[in-house]
């Protein structure tokens, strides 16, 4: 982590404890659970129920709309609160535009390590997805909506959250390095950026592996867009 910090600044030490604070607290974040939260509102532990996942879509089963559009909203928002904290700290004086971008996928990635492995969940959180798609929208918005164009479609044709998460998760790097990087916004696309598009797909596909045996066995949970209880994420 040390390594990504600037050879030249007069500050160097405050900087490397400033990172390092900044970077627990992204954790930190990551770990309130908001599925865990608001299922104990209701009574519940949400890990208990349905998949068992600490995410929208099994609150979404569980205990409905409502409830999982709070959910996503937040862990939606503590990756993107991570990645802020480059943009309205000191970090945000580092001029080398792939150190500015490895600060902030780090405190991104450590948003979502905090949401997967929650410290105030017993280590039992979600997969991801939302904070994540945080974290992208910060520092990639329009590689982003591509690749939620992808969910929409891929869910829309066969009902599948874990698909559309699967298949946005597999097009965002072929996204960031061939579309924008070659062809619409070259200079824009730091070979950061490129390295972590590629880390953070394969990141989600990992976290949705139990749901690709479902797939293949044919025995993954559909989401019905009349009846809104049956889905699985």
């Amino acid at each position: 982590m040390l390594t990504l910090l600037p050879e030249n600044t007069e500050n160097r030490n405050t900087m490397n404890i400033l990172y390092i604070l900044y970077a627990v607290a992204a954790y930190l974040i990551g770990s309130v659970s908001s599925a865990v939260l608001i299922a104990k509102t209701r009574g519940i532990d949400i890990r208990e129920h349905g998949s068992g996942n600490a995410g929208a879509t099994n609150v979404l089963r569980v205990l409905g709309a409502k409830a999982a559009i709070m959910v996503f909203i937040a862990d939606f928002c503590k990756g993107l609160i991570a990645v802020l904290f480059v943009r309205f700290t000191p970090l945000n004086q580092v001029d080398n535009p792939e150190l500015y971008a490895g600060y902030e996928i780090i405190l991104g990635i450590c948003a979502v390590l905090g949401h997967i492995f929650p410290i105030f969940a017993s280590f039992r959180g979600g997969k991801g997805v939302a904070t994540t798609a945080g974290i992208l929208v910060a520092i990639s918005p329009f590689p982003m909506l591509v690749t939620l164009c992808v969910f929409i479609i891929t869910l829309s044709i066969t009902h599948y959250v874990s698909l559309g998460s699967i298949m946005s998760a597999i097009s965002y790097p072929l996204v960031v390095i061939f579309l924008f990087g070659i062809i619409l916004q070259p200079s824009t696309i730091t070979n950061t950026l490129k390295i972590f598009s590629i880390c953070a797909s394969s990141m989600i596909i990992f976290t949705h592996r139990k749901n690709i045996k479902r797939l293949r066995k044919g025995v993954e949970n559909k989401i019905s867009f009349k009846n809104k209880r049956k889905s699985e994420f």
